[in-house]
């Protein structure tokens, strides 16, 4: 009878070995899914490159400088065909000679003259 104690004992023991290697397994594989997961979220982000940015200043300062740049010449490229577009579109609105519009650009180009006229300090 104590023989079979003990291999009895050890039966209940090597199913719950059992099932703690199985339940480790599934956290495991869990955890290996969730890890690779994670690799293809950062590899979207570019997080590499960005820390390869951040490691190197002067990399980092050269391409906010060339980006302002850009966008200073956008900006003042933009706007300038924007102006031009008003003025253009003025000058048709002019050459129409419509009654209330063209009072209204007249006293636009009064109220200009005056500020223009005016001493600044």
């Amino acid at each position: 009878m104590s023989e079979n104690k003990p291999a009895g004992g050890s039966d209940v023991r090597m199913k719950t070995l059992a099932e703690e290697a199985s339940a480790l397994r599934r956290l495991l594989e869990g955890l290996s899914k969730r890890l690779d997961e994670l690799a293809v979220q950062m590899e979207k982000a570019q997080l590499r490159d960005y820390v390869n940015l951040m490691s190197r200043p002067w990399q980092l300062i050269w391409r906010n400088w060339l980006s302002g740049i850009a966008r200073g010449i956008g900006i003042a490229l933009g706007f300038t065909f924007f102006a031009a577009t008003i003025v253009w579109l003025l000058q048709i609105l002019g050459a129409l000679n419509l009654p209330i519009i063209g009072d209204y650009i007249a006293e636009i180009v009064k109220i200009v003259q005056r500020q223009l006229e005016i001493e600044h300090y």
